[in-house]
């Protein structure tokens, strides 16, 4: 493959991944991107980094939209994929908090409420810097509907996210505590971390044992963590499963292991306190791929990795 399309190829797939939620369909639209690329007349090219995310964006708008008709038929709540990433450990700053934040389940899961363009927007300004100006020229429309679309997106996420997100220390201390609590059936510590209007929202698919609707409120949700972990899942034991507490999709979420493979993944979603305001707990096998191959991806580049100035042109 070229040398500018492998240069910018982690920039793709973080690019992709934030607007599809998805390693798989990334993947898939960071590999339909290079069979364009390497169609297209690049000595017209001046600008190959800004040529391919405008190639890739548009590449993941489409295939957001065919992803949505097919998760309207989707058993039980569909969460965004897991990726392995290198969050897992470290006490971090309020900028790497941030950076994070751009990943989390939790907004991905927030930004599936938004049109395509919305999102891609979004995406492209607030993860990478891009001005509107670019992303205009990225997704084919004038730059005052790019304002407007990046107007809409962030005030629906300013009112339905934290505002300052925890650290990856923090986020970690939690994580080990609930997994503990959880572990041990220990209702009253797991009530102490839980936000009275906590929701889990639990994915198999139809492939696996799930709950096929949000649990909601801190009293039923620790009576399922603590009957689940006492019941076998799946063929295998309670005492045959293993939890690791690693980098999941940008902050601090365990990988639980048993019979061999990847039984599910468990990430927290913190409020303004540190309280657990929501869980996500991926079951379903054919989101597993990632996290099982153990690939480890970077996927919180900053404006300066992703080769991009921050450009303060206006709300």
């Amino acid at each position: 493959m070229s040398e500018p399309f492998e240069e910018h190829r982690r920039l793709l797939f973080a690019v992709a991944y934030r607007i599809l939620g998805s390693a798989a369909d990334a993947e898939d639209a960071v590999q339909d991107s290079w069979l364009k690329w390497s169609a297209a007349d690049r000595s017209r090219v001046a600008d190959p980094r800004a040529y391919l995310v405008r190639i890739v964006t548009n590449v993941a708008m489409d295939r957001l939209r065919s992803a949505r008709a097919r998760r309207e038929s989707y058993v039980g709540p569909w969460l965004p994929e897991p990726v392995l990433t290198d969050a897992g450990s470290g006490a971090g700053s309020e900028e790497d908090a941030v950076r994070a934040e751009s990943v989390s389940t939790g907004l991905l899961m927030l930004l599936e409420s938004l049109s395509p363009l919305e999102r891609a927007v979004f995406v492209l300004r607030e993860a990478f810097a891009f001005s509107h100006a670019e992303i205009a020229a990225a997704v084919g429309r004038s730059e005052e509907t790019v304002r407007q679309a990046a107007s809409r997106a962030r005030e629906h996420v300013r009112s339905n996210r934290p505002r300052f997100p925890v650290t990856a220390s923090r986020h970690r201390a939690v994580t080990e505590r609930f997994l503990a609590a959880a572990g041990g059936g220990d209702i009253n510590t797991m009530l102490d971390l839980l936000a009275p209007d906590v929701t889990l929202w639990t994915d198999g698919g139809g492939k696996v044992r799930q709950a096929l609707r949000p649990v909601r409120g801190a009293q039923p949700v620790a009576a399922w963590f603590a009957g689940i972990m006492r019941r076998p899942y799946e063929g295998v034991a309670p005492a045959e499963m293993t939890a690791e507490i690693t980098g999941l999709s940008g902050a601090p979420g365990v990988v639980m292991r048993g019979g061999g493979r990847v039984l599910a993944t468990l990430t927290l979603d913190l409020d303004d306190q540190g309280r657990i305001i929501a869980i996500h707990n991926v079951a379903n096998p054919d989101k597993l791929g990632a996290v099982t191959a153990g690939l480890v991806r970077d996927l919180r580049l900053s404006a300066y990795e992703s080769g991009l100035g921050v450009v303060d042109d206006g709300a």
